[in-house]
């Protein structure tokens, strides 16, 4: 079964930017989409973005409002969250999880693998 590993997280101040990456065990992703989920102390998860391996479709979530980027980065075989002018309340532990149906969803319904999480904390 592929593990999924997210990486990239760290303290930084508001307005800063982050690039967080997700990698697959085995090198590659294969399947549907690769998406990007987020979840603070509290609070319920919440998807940020998906992107579909096939034909690098992108799919955000509403309150993103074009802060957040999702990209395949075929040199790394990663999938990655370029998180711009970051705010307080982007605190949260983000997880990234692939759908890997042959003819999944679009946008993914369900996934198939879920990595442990990587903490961004964004201070004031």
């Amino acid at each position: 079964q592929v593990q999924l590993v997210e990486s990239g997280g760290g303290l930084v101040q508001v307005g800063d930017s982050l690039r967080l990456s997700c990698a697959a065990s085995g090198g590659r992703f294969r399947g549907n989409a690769v998406s990007w989920f987020r979840q603070a102390p509290g609070s319920e998860r919440e998807f940020l973005a998906s992107i579909r391996l096939s034909t690098q479709s992108t799919y955000y979530g509403d309150f993103v409002k074009g802060r957040f980027t999702i990209s395949t980065h075929n040199a790394k075989n990663t999938v990655d969250l370029q998180m711009n002018s970051l705010r307080p309340e982007d605190t949260a532990t983000y997880y990234c999880a692939a759908d890997m149906s042959a003819l999944g969803a679009w946008p993914p319904a369900r996934y198939h693998a879920w990595g442990q999480g990587t903490q961004v904390t964004v201070s004031s």
